[in-house]
């Protein structure tokens, strides 16, 4: 795996997607770079459309591309949207990629998902266990536009020579991202529906599923800031994991948000509802050995998340509300059909 010293500096850099958490995330951190930054919206170019996109590109001619604009939502969404999902983001991914080889641009990374990996991949996933086995069907027509995507940047470099890389972030949550009730991710979701309980003093809290699958959960602002350092730092068609080497069950997570919301009611599990991938944590030693780890913890992320929900709703915060001992010492009463024997804290791959 080569470096190749990238200076954002002075540069022209397009960030596609700039409204989603990702991107302004990116926005934030590249703020610090010195780079010249270029932004759109949706109503200025559809990226799903290939002749405006291309006009755009050969006015503009950004030197530097972060492909972070995509559809995405839960597992709901991902379910019930199969054919919008997998068009919109086919459509995006195609249309960026080209333009930018037409148009000269010196450097593009394209930001994957770890839904491309097999459902059933040994873990941690690594890096080359894309396309070893089926894919976790509840969101599989996104996973085929992202490893579309990742393909795309592969044959550019092959037969161009193009300085296209990907890739794979975890699950992400933190400021900006997706609170709406049927198509926002976990963290999200729980902190709305938390939040919402807590202020109508509703008794429960119902989930999909057991509780028992394992998921790793990175900070947006951690995301952009290895994003940034790879950019920098890497030229190689291998793709890079970028995530925490952590991870937690779906039952500890939300007594961490519960926590962190201040909500103190009873948290239920339908079990008739479907769990999704069993497991998902991301190997991330090939991220290690580039030079990058995260930085912020989980519970500091969900309070850091609460925090901007709260200043974007107009709400007014909790005090902070610890871990309450009893989660320390034995199994959760609050929680029907699954229970927690300690307070949530991630375990650490490696």
């Amino acid at each position: 795996m080569a470096n190749a010293p990238f200076e954002l500096k002075g540069k022209t850099v397009f960030v596609a997607g700039h409204r989603g958490m990702v991107g302004s995330a990116l926005l934030r951190r590249l703020a610090r770079e010195g780079a010249d930054l270029l932004t759109i919206s949706r109503s200025e170019v559809d990226l799903r459309n290939q002749a405006a996109v291309d006009a755009w590109f050969a006015a503009k001619r950004p030197q530097a591309v972060f492909l972070a604009a995509a559809k995405v939502g839960g597992i709901v969404a991902n379910n019930t949207l199969r054919a919008e999902f997998l068009y919109d983001n086919l459509a995006i991914s195609t249309n960026v990629i080209q333009a930018s080889h037409a148009n000269g641009c010196e450097k593009l990374m394209f930001f994957g998902s770890s839904c491309i990996y097999p459902r059933l991949a040994s873990q941690p996933l690594r890096e080359d266990s894309m396309l070893t086995g089926p894919l976790e069907p509840t969101n599989e027509p996104y996973a085929i536009a992202k490893i579309a995507g990742i393909k795309m940047a592969e044959a550019y470099r092959s037969q161009y020579g193009s300085d296209f890389i990907s890739v794979m972030p975890t699950n992400l949550y933190g400021p900006g991202d997706n609170y709406h009730p049927e198509y926002s991710h976990v963290v999200a979701g729980l902190i709305r529906r938390f939040h919402e309980a807590k202020v109508s003093g509703a008794g429960s809290v119902a989930m999909w599923g057991t509780g028992a699958p394992h998921r790793e959960f990175l900070y947006v602002d951690d995301l952009a800031d290895a994003s940034i350092h790879l950019m920098k730092t890497y030229s190689s068609p291998e793709l890079v994991n970028i995530g925490t080497g952590e991870d937690i069950t779906i039952a500890e997570l939300a007594l961490m948000v519960a926590a962190a919301v201040g909500f103190r009611g009873e948290i239920s599990f339908d079990t008739s509802r479907p769990d999704g991938t069993p497991r998902k944590l991301l190997d991330v030693s090939r991220l290690a050995r580039l030079g990058w780890r995260a930085q912020t913890s989980l519970e500091e992320g969900i309070q850091l998340t609460y925090r901007a929900y709260l200043a974007d709703n107009k709400w007014t915060a909790p005090e902070r509300t610890a871990c309450p001992d009893k989660w320390r010492k034995q199994a959760d009463p609050r929680i029907r059909g699954r229970v927690s024997p300690r307070c949530p804290v991630p375990r650490r791959n490696g």
